[in-house]
């Protein structure tokens, strides 16, 4: 049992490291708490449901986090250029009813039933782990999880783009004056953030059912996995995700009826031990 908790922990780890690395991304460049990031990766299992039906899973798997790429440069034209510079509950009011308008939306084409998405033939078999069976998808999101975070971390150390992010997200005006065109670039990152959430959303459809309710639990954990981790800190989420994803396995059962709390008070330890998270700075 133990085995299966902590594998399925590793499992919802890496997804909350797909998810969390575009949340990080957005509010690292663009300073804007997205309380809609779950409602696209909503979007997004709901966009690759519809592609896999006319396709097959893999053809969802890049055709559905492009899409959401395209919208999140729009979320960020319309949107989040114009929010960086407002107050905080401004920023907090206009997502939140984006992520009630997509929701919305997501009802009226979709509908209120729980949809499921069939797992690729090729990963639609166990893998024996320890002398326990596991499903080979979900050995599949483990490695999609460590694939996002391996490429994140050399795209920003070793790019130049990477390396203007990085400038962007410390020092804007600076970087701007440089001659770099933080606009063009902070859209580009916020189309990576909406891309990578809508791929979270594809990626999980095959193990979780599809509803327009899904968001809420997600976007909660997101939230603490950033602030756990430090915001806008994606070394930090990716470290606060896996762990997260631990309590969260192991809790679900052996104290199931804590289990809804559990997340929230690892937060709180954490930030007792350290205010700013795990790669956060008290600046």
């Amino acid at each position: 049992m133990l085995t299966i908790n902590l594998f399925n922990g590793l499992v919802y780890g890496a997804l909350l490291i797909v998810m969390c690395s575009g949340l990080a991304l957005i509010y690292g460049l663009r300073r804007v708490v997205n309380f809609a990031h779950g409602s696209l990766y909503m979007l997004g299992a709901y966009l690759g449901y519809t592609v896999a039906l006319q396709s097959n899973f893999w053809v969802a798997l890049v055709v559905a986090p492009a899409l959401m790429a395209v919208l999140g440069v729009l979320l960020d034209r319309y949107g989040f250029r114009l929010l960086q510079d407002r107050e905080p509950l401004t920023v907090v009011l206009v997502t939140f009813g984006l992520l009630l308008v997509i929701e919305d939306m997501v009802q009226s084409v979709w509908g209120k039933s729980n949809l499921s998405v069939a797992a690729p033939e090729a990963l639609n078999f166990s893998v024996d782990l320890f002398g326990t069976p596991v499903p080979a998808y979900r050995m599949g999101v483990i490695v999609i999880g460590a694939a996002v975070a391996l490429g994140l971390s050399l795209w920003l150390r070793h790019s130049k783009v990477g390396l203007f992010v990085r400038a962007a997200s410390t020092d804007p005006v600076t970087t701007a004056m440089q001659g770099v065109n933080t606009d063009a670039l902070s859209a580009g990152v916020v189309g990576l953030g909406t891309a990578l959430a809508g791929l979270a959303g594809v990626v999980a459809a095959p193990f979780l059912s599809l509803s327009p309710s899904m968001s809420s639990d997600v976007l909660i954990d997101s939230f603490v996995v950033v602030v756990i981790g430090g915001l806008g800190s994606l070394a930090g989420a990716f470290i606060a995700a896996l762990l997260l994803g631990m309590v969260q396995a192991i809790g679900a059962v052996y104290l199931p009826d804590a289990s809804v709390l559990l997340p929230f008070v690892f937060m709180v330890a954490v930030l007792i031990w350290k205010p700013a998270g795990f790669a956060g700075s008290r600046t």
